[in-house]
């Protein structure tokens, strides 16, 4: 990825995560919603943004299917996100946005919790020290 097109996808991924923060008032984004990144084409053209929500239930709280909801909002505010973002970049071409569960997140937190689980089931060991390891002979 070049550079330009690096700093498009930083300048489009503050902008946005400042956009869902303060401009869209819609009540079924549940959680807080955050922009884990973003891939821009090499024509600009479209924005992948990847997206995690966090405060649903802990049951289902990294699940696709758990914000199944939430990206179909997103995705239907993308024409008026574009449009903001088009005002507050300022660029000749502004990005059409395709919002994208980040899938990377929620297997970080599998893959904790299953060592997490791992570390527990194992008994700490200690080895056995002979009883003479730890006395010093005093010196006369």
């Amino acid at each position: 990825m070049s550079q330009r097109l690096k700093r498009m996808a930083d300048q489009v991924q503050r902008e946005l995560a400042d956009l869902i923060r303060m401009e869209l008032k819609d009540p079924r984004l549940g959680g807080l919603v955050t922009i884990s990144g973003v891939k821009v084409s090499p024509d600009l053209g479209y924005a992948e943004v990847y997206v995690t929500v966090m405060g649903r239930e802990l049951a289902d709280d990294q699940t696709a299917i758990a914000h199944a909801e939430t990206l179909s909002v997103l995705n239907k505010a993308s024409g008026f996100l574009r449009a903001e973002l088009g005002r507050r970049i300022k660029t000749r071409i502004t990005p059409r946005l395709r919002f994208h569960y980040d899938t990377v997140t929620a297997h970080g937190n599998y893959m904790t919790q299953l060592i997490t689980k791992a570390v527990a089931d194992i008994a700490p060991e200690q080895p056995d020290l002979p009883a003479d390891v730890g006395d010093v002979p005093a010196s006369s």
